[in-house]
């Protein structure tokens, strides 16, 4: 008998096949018939157990099945009667791999520090499955953007003897003989040397901020793609991460239109944020905001409300541009118009999502690097390598960061950052 997935099935109608699973609900119509939802990971459906197509004999071991049961499951596809489009199956026979007595997560609403708790179990759920498939599509719509537009893959270290902004919100570990390292809060640094020889490089991988902040929007580990490329300067780089992000959610809408709909997901609102993007100064921004009655100053960055406030009226994302050095990092190149603001922006996402995505052209002068470095009070040593880049052969370049879990809660419309990541790590929570 041939061993088949869900997502095959309506390839296989009126022939008995195996499926392989577990038992997400189930339920009694009556003595002699009762509905199973079975999943496999590639999908779910209804299993119909009849007793008199079944036998008794197989059709008491449905009365055994318990949630989350595995199991094998022999039957024949069909149609479903009265919905286009949706598969029944028709039991024959059950075999029960392990049973599942007393699952902990049932029917009835439970806390968030109870489902955390329960992390491990938690993500089966069909909603907790659908923001990691599109965790799936959107991890790999960057990929493939990047590597289709001449980028390479380069993994930077996760240890670094120094960090790229400062070592205030960085996690502090012993290393042998020499010291402290630290886990890395971004790859960018690496990334430049890796321009030098590649042209274009990105990398992917999990990073750490140790900020004691619990919004909706923080973890203390998370997955971040940094980019950087020579020869490409300011605006080059903000459409690069325009036409990136517009990619994204193209590809979020082909491959998971099923998992958008379970999450209630206005796909609407996703389809009008692929248009062009907007794009306002730092101070024509916070002009904005003062007109709304905010109180903020012309040097101070923005937190949720603002953003918030700033893509109110926009179906697309909004980049920020050309912000205070002051409040901005040091490798950040000034704009030649203005020596007192940095050609930075940041992408803000509409419907409250906020950042996205931050960039800038970087500082390609070694003299003014140099002051820079030591402007901010870091120890000039730490970064003589960095240095290097701007005395052999420098060029224009820039590059940009991408959250992975933010840009995954905008997509799936999950309000909450701890729903996006299979198993989030946040300054009261690090079990399981």
């Amino acid at each position: 008998m041939k061993s088949i997935k869900i997502k095959e099935i309506k390839e296989h109608l009126n022939e008995e096949v195996l499926l392989q699973g577990w038992v997400r609900n189930f339920r009694k119509a009556s003595s002699k018939l009762r509905f199973v939802i079975f999943r496999d990971g590639t999908g779910e459906l209804q299993a119909v157990a009849s007793k008199p197509d079944m036998g008794a004999e197989n059709f008491a071991k449905v009365k055994d099945l318990t949630i989350e049961a595995s199991v094998k499951i022999t039957g024949i596809p069909q149609k479903h009667p009265h919905k286009e489009g949706v598969y029944e199956f028709h039991l024959r026979d059950v075999e029960i791999i392990s049973s599942s007595p007393d699952y902990p997560i049932g029917k009835k609403e439970h806390g968030p520090d109870f489902l955390l708790s329960v992390r491990h179990l938690w993500l089966r759920s069909p909603r907790q499955a659908a923001a990691l498939k599109i965790r799936h599509t959107v991890y790999f719509a960057i990929c493939e953007y990047l590597n289709d537009h001449d980028f390479y893959r380069f993994d930077s270290p996760i240890l670094t003897p120094n960090a790229s902004e400062g070592t205030t919100t960085l996690f502090e570990v012993p290393y042998f003989d020499l010291g402290s390292a630290f886990l890395s809060q971004s790859g960018q640094l690496y990334l430049e040397a890796g321009i030098m020889s590649l042209g274009r490089v990105y990398d992917f991988g999990p990073v750490f901020r140790a900020e004691k902040s619990k919004t909706r929007k923080h973890l203390t580990e998370f997955w971040m793609m940094d980019a950087e490329a020579a020869f490409v300067e300011h605006r080059e780089n903000l459409q690069i991460q325009e036409d990136l992000i517009r990619f994204v959610i193209r590809s979020v809408i082909a491959k998971n239109l099923p998992e958008l709909q379970l999450l209630e997901r206005d796909i609407a609102r996703l389809k009008k944020a692929d248009a062009p993007f907007k794009c306002c100064t730092h101070r024509e921004a916070i002009d904005f905001l003062k007109g709304k009655g905010v109180d903020i100053g012309y040097e101070d960055d923005f937190g949720a409300p603002e953003e918030e406030l700033i893509t109110t009226d926009s179906d697309v994302p909004v980049f920020i541009e050309k912000w205070p050095k002051s409040i901005k990092s040091f490798y950040m190149k000034r704009d030649p118009e203005n020596a007192d603001l940095v050609l930075g922006a940041d992408l803000i996402a509409p419907e409250g999502f906020g950042e996205i995505i931050g960039g800038s052209q970087r500082e390609d002068d070694y003299e003014i690097l140099k002051n820079r470095i030591l402007a901010e009070g870091y120890d000039l040593e730490n970064y003589e390598w960095f240095l290097d880049l701007r005395k052999y052969g420098s060029v224009p370049h820039s590059g940009f960061g991408i959250g992975l879990e933010r840009l995954i809660q905008w997509m799936s419309g999950i309000r909450h950052i701890r729903e996006v990541i299979p198993f989030p790590r946040m300054i009261n929570r690090i079990y399981p």
